[in-house]
């Protein structure tokens, strides 16, 4: 459900704004409700920021991978070893080892991760669906370039 607000803007914002729904496309309101959206997350997880990427607009970590990044190698490590209970600390350990980050940016990602979790899990899982399409045809194309066994 929607709730709609009216909001004053300055002219040099309305102006910013027009100039940014133009370029990127969509209405105004979903342009002011996904910019909004992002600063209220960042406000909130100040190690984050938002980037365009070529699976889209993500997460990220200041200095850092996505915040998507870090919990799919935390996935990894889980499916891996399986579950750690009570041992935190060595699963956050690792994550900086494997992820070459800071601790504190492994728990930014985690507690972005906490909050928005839907999210993060379907990016992940539709960019290893995509990984696993791209190889399938990577490994089609090899076997048509290879031609018949003889």
């Amino acid at each position: 459900m929607s709730a709609p607000r009216s909001v004053r803007l300055s002219d040099d914002v309305a102006a910013r704004l027009d100039r940014h729904v133009r370029r990127t496309g969509g209405s105004t309101s979903s342009v002011i409700e996904r910019l909004l959206d992002e600063a209220l997350r960042v406000a909130e997880h100040p190690l984050v920021f938002f980037q365009d990427g070529t699976s889209g607009r993500r997460p990220k970590l200041q200095g850092g991978p996505s915040v998507a990044s870090v919990v799919s190698a935390l996935w990894d490590i889980r499916a891996e070893r399986g579950p750690r209970p009570g041992d935190d600390q060595a699963v956050v350990r690792e994550l900086v080892e494997v992820c070459g980050i800071s601790e504190r940016l492994v728990r930014a990602a985690i507690s972005y991760y906490a909050q928005f979790t839907d999210e993060i899990d379907a990016w992940i899982r539709d960019n290893r669906a995509y990984a696993d399409e791209m190889e399938q045809a990577w490994l089609r194309e090899h076997e048509i370039l290879r031609g018949p066994a003889a």
